[in-house]
């Protein structure tokens, strides 16, 4: 079966051709079988040459794992809007399936929907509001059912983290910051997060304990490995931790006093504006919730005085040499009216 590429130009054309040639010539010959069955129903008969011509990554995953394509092509998703509940879903029943190994998981997981995102794109099956958001939602079920994972299996060794004064189970807060914490996260993009738990206190293990920081610290480490480590199936997303007190030089996690106190006390106007998105993905409503109006007073202060008006303007200023010196005018994401 050939592809119908006779609506793309000539050079596109042969793109597509050559990607789907080695697609059929990488799967087993029953999958090249159903492949070309699949390709030659519409809608996929006049999409799928469009993709494989524009999109070298769609190429390249679904040459690696044509059974990938195949299964899409099948499920119906790829031409159909996904709702809000089903990311996280369906990540949790592959992770409770017998012999489902995390990070393979959380990485073929994202394969599946990056290829059904950036299909639908291409063929304007999906505008903007629904890329970004279904890649944030991604990104939010892969943080959600990662960190899931993780901290349960910490506590099978140390325990579960205990408040010292509320005697209450602990669960790390996630905030994502930035594009995440605002939904609006693109198909390239890293993920700005910020840890935070409850209160101190201690594990409650009958061989070992650790502080309440100390078990939060290797949960943070342990899901920063499982979405940011590079496997045989690549990562899940890149995840920057910059944005924390302190930045790179501080503490991995914080517990609600010491960030309320770090805002209130050292907070720089940057990381106020940077808060404005902040978001929890993860823990208990509640705390979450409590989370957030601790740090309210600093992202939007009572008082608007005139120094914060001239500190705003000395921010851009000095964003605005910066992109000069660079030469970065004409860079779509850091030159005038970039993302």
């Amino acid at each position: 079966m050939q592809l119908n590429s006779e609506h793309l130009p000539a050079m596109l054309a042969e793109q597509a051709t050559t990607a789907w040639h080695n697609i059929l010539e990488r799967a087993v010959p029953e999958q090249a079988d159903a492949l070309r069955a699949a390709a030659a129903l519409e809608p996929a008969a006049t999409q799928l040459p469009r993709v494989l011509a524009c999109s070298p990554f769609v190429a390249e995953l679904s040459r690696r794992r044509p059974e990938l394509l195949l299964a899409l092509l099948d499920s119906g998703q790829l031409q159909r809007s996904l709702e809000e509940t089903c990311f996280r879903a369906e990540l949790s029943r592959r992770l409770h399936s017998e012999g489902a190994e995390l990070a393979q998981e959380l990485r073929r997981y994202r394969q599946w929907h990056m290829l059904r995102i950036v299909w639908r794109d291409f063929c304007r099956l999906a505008d903007t509001m629904e890329t970004v958001r279904d890649t944030s939602l991604l990104a939010e079920a892969c943080i959600a059912e990662a960190l899931q994972h993780c901290q349960a299996e910490l506590e099978q060794r140390f325990g579960r983290p205990i408040g010292r004064d509320s005697g209450e189970h602990q669960q790390l807060i996630v905030l994502g910051m930035g594009k995440l914490g605002a939904r609006e996260l693109n198909v390239s993009s890293d993920i700005d997060l910020i840890f935070a738990f409850p209160e101190a206190g201690q594990t409650d293990g009958d061989n070992r304990q650790l502080s309440n920081e100390q078990f939060f610290v290797r949960v943070g480490q342990a899901l920063i490995s499982a979405l940011d480590q590079i496997t045989a199936d690549g990562f899940v997303f890149r995840v920057d931790m910059r944005l924390r007190p302190y930045g790179e030089s501080g503490a991995l996690v914080h517990n609600f006093a010491a960030l309320e106190e770090y805002y209130q006390d050292q907070g720089r106007d940057w990381e106020r504006y940077a808060l404005i998105k902040a978001r929890p993905l993860t823990g208990q409503p509640e705390k979450a919730a409590e989370l957030m109006r601790s740090l309210r007073p600093f992202i939007y202060r009572r008082y608007i005085d005139f120094g914060v008006i001239e500190s705003l303007r000395s921010m851009k200023q000095m964003i605005t040499t910066e992109v000069r010196r660079r030469g970065l005018q004409d860079n779509v994401k850091l030159g005038h009216g970039g993302i």
